[in-house]
């Protein structure tokens, strides 16, 4: 996570300040993947979703929240942060969720070009980040 950490402060000149408490990870309210290299032991990216419900603005019942998707800089373009996209996904379907919600920035071109090749579409902005002009708000029906 202080990888993560690291690469928000390169790209936006400080950390994700949104706060996580890894309770809100557990199944069946959500899910902390890790993925790793052949050997078993190397970890090369990291995923997740908790659950959210509607009383905070753009939050819907049902809603599944991506939070920390990473995929370390020597393992990009293999495929794996759409790997783990899908898997996170099909894990929150199983679970009742009914759509899948994530806030991301502008400067993540990356993450942004990924969601949107998945179905992903801007939706109402929520979070920590709602009024900041660079942030991004994407949802799909799952």
């Amino acid at each position: 996570m202080a990888e993560v950490q690291q690469e928000y402060v390169r790209r936006y000149g400080d950390g994700d300040a949104t706060v996580l408490d890894a309770g809100e990870f557990e199944p069946p309210n959500g899910v902390f993947a890790v993925l790793y290299d052949a050997d078993g032991v190397t970890p090369l990216g990291t995923g997740a979703w908790r659950a959210q419900e509607g009383g905070e603005i753009g939050l819907s019942d049902g809603d599944a929240e991506l939070k920390r998707m990473y995929v370390r800089a020597t393992a990009r373009g293999r495929g794996l942060a759409r790997r783990m996209l899908r898997h996170l996904e099909e894990d929150a379907r199983r679970a009742g969720r009914r759509r899948m919600i994530l806030e991301t920035g502008d400067q993540q071109p990356e993450a942004v070009a990924l969601y949107r090749s998945e179905g992903y579409a801007p939706i109402l902005k929520f979070g920590y980040y709602r009024e900041y002009d660079s942030a991004i708000c994407l949802g799909k029906e799952l």
